[in-house]
């Protein structure tokens, strides 16, 4: 539980952090917003929108510090006295006052004038609030090259946060220049805004590359440690979903430089989608902090003989072991696992083809109903009927088949992960078929689905097992990252096929083919 709660905690601070940096570089460069001068509406909007960020990620900062106590306790309480003195302590308690600080200062740039003092007191917090991240990365664990590490991660992190922080503050421009034109006024100068923006994106993203790749060569060296480890796997996960973002990024570049006028509403959508793979990028980034680096990795390390095997296609098993026998053979839930037993892997092979089979039923309808087949509009129903059979089934030695309590289970992160998945998919089927069905309407009610979809193959990336075996954990979710991928793009495909009808038919094939390769990928799941 303390792992998986670690690492969602910290995607979030990253998104947080990025907003508040993301809002300097915006109010300096962007907007170029004056010292020693009231601010006008789009200054004090990125202000207060800094403000909340900064507040927020002060509080989740916080939790992640009651976390890692928790994780620590023993029989006699809280080791208060020892765990205030290590670097995590000390650094996240820095981290809560800086933030803290962006948050006090930004609320009163909002409201008043103020000196150029205070402006670079603003900027010096929040980079360091972003950078002081570098002091708890792997960087602090290296024995040769510590400090060159620490200023590369420190970088990387600075970068990121310009760009998809930089992002957030687009959309949250964009979206209040629509409504003053809708009033008849002018929020900002939109085409010289984004003129700006794009120069500080494309800087920012020569830093998150050129900093990335250098890391990379770092902790991971070699192609084995790429694609036989959880951490290089999820390296490539991190460049998977980097690509598209690139390519949107050098759309909207083109774009922005060939519009005479005022760009579109297709620019924005993408501008939005990119914002929103940045995120994904940011929480893939914070499972990296839980998992060793590729380098350090020998003896668990997978072959890719091995990863390769898991993607192999074979006929799908759709027999399932008796559960008297899983549960006498199995290790008690709340136990811990001394080994995986052959059966428990026939139970979950089972369980995914079987998901895939739901999946690819619903792909195939949903393409159906694209290509205008009325009666298959209602194919998110199977959602249900998708939801039902993980939750009596992802995890047999808990209720409903098995002896432990609903409640105890939650306990264990991977049981939890489970049950929000499953909530997830009732979600996706219940809010999908009444915008189908004409129930809801399709805004705001149809952004339900590809932001859902998003969510989980973000949580996807985060999703772990608790298992004895380094390699066997690897092995067992390495299938994990290209659905994490493939339903996220599925999520911002379908975002933009909401935002931009005008534009033909190829967001709705785009989404629907992730949808369908979700299912395959299901379908050839393997353990043993």
């Amino acid at each position: 539980m303390a792992g998986f709660a670690d690492v969602v905690l910290r995607g979030l601070i990253l998104v947080l952090t990025s907003v508040v940096l993301g809002g300097v570089a915006w109010l300096r460069f962007v907007i170029r917003a004056e010292p020693h001068v009231k601010p006008d509406a789009p200054t004090a909007l990125a202000l207060r929108a800094m403000a909340t960020a900064a507040i927020a990620a002060s509080v989740a900062q916080t939790a992640v510090v009651l976390v890692g106590l928790g994780a620590v306790a023993d029989a006699h309480g809280w080791p208060l006295g020892e765990f205030v003195r290590t670097t995590f302590a000390l650094t996240a308690a820095a981290r809560v006052m800086l933030a803290v600080t962006v948050g006090v200062l930004a609320v009163v740039m909002a409201r008043r004038a103020v000196s150029r003092g205070v402006w670079v007191a603003l900027a010096a917090a929040a980079t360091l609030l972003v950078a002081s991240s570098a002091i708890v990365s792997h960087a602090v664990a290296r024995v040769e090259w510590r400090a060159p590490l620490i200023a590369l991660d420190a970088a990387h992190q600075l970068g990121a946060a310009l760009w998809v922080g930089g992002l957030a503050h687009l959309v949250i421009a964009a979206s209040a220049a629509r409504r003053a034109r809708v009033a008849g006024t002018t929020f900002v100068d939109v085409p010289t805004t984004i003129r700006r923006f794009s120069t500080l994106a494309f800087r920012a993203m020569a830093v998150i590359v050129v900093a990335g790749l250098a890391l990379t060569l770092v902790y991971v060296r070699d192609l084995g440690a790429l694609i036989g480890t959880a951490y290089g796997v999820m390296v490539v996960s991190k460049i998977a979903l980097l690509a598209p973002a690139l390519a949107l990024a050098y759309l909207n570049m083109r774009a922005v430089r060939r519009a005479a006028g005022a760009p579109g509403a297709r620019l924005f959508s993408f501008v939005e989608v990119e914002l929103g793979l940045g995120v994904t990028i940011l929480f893939a980034a914070a499972s990296l902090t839980s998992l060793p680096p590729a380098v350090d990795v020998a003896v668990d390390r997978a072959s890719v003989a091995e990863v390769a095997a898991r993607f192999v296609p074979a006929a799908p098993r759709l027999t399932s072991p008796p559960i008297d026998e899983l549960l006498g053979a199995a290790d008690p839930l709340m136990a811990r696992q001394i080994e995986r037993k052959p059966v428990e892997r026939a139970w979950s092979e089972y369980n995914h083809h079987w998901a895939g089979l739901f999946v690819v039923a619903m792909a195939a309808l949903a393409i159906a109903q694209f290509l205008g087949v009325r009666a298959a509009r209602h194919w998110p129903l199977v959602f249900l009927g998708l939801a039902t059979f993980l939750f009596v089934r992802n995890d047999p030695r808990a209720w409903p088949l098995g002896p432990a309590g609903f409640w105890e289970s939650l306990t264990l992160p991977d049981v939890l992960q489970h049950r929000l998945f499953v909530l997830l998919v009732v979600a996706f089927g219940v809010f999908e078929w009444m915008v189908r069905t004409g129930r809801l309407a399709e805004r705001p009610w149809a952004y339900v689905f590809p932001l859902l979809c998003a969510f989980g193959g973000g949580l996807l990336l985060t999703h772990s097992h608790a298992m004895f075996n380094l390699k066997q954990e690897f092995l067992a979710e390495v299938t994990h990252a290209p659905l994490g991928i493939v339903g996220a793009c599925a999520g911002w495909g379908r975002w933009l096929e909401l935002r931009l009808a005008e534009v033909g038919r190829g967001p709705g094939w785009i989404w629907r083919g992730c949808f369908a390769a979700v299912g395959v990928i299901l379908l050839f799941y393997r353990e043993a």
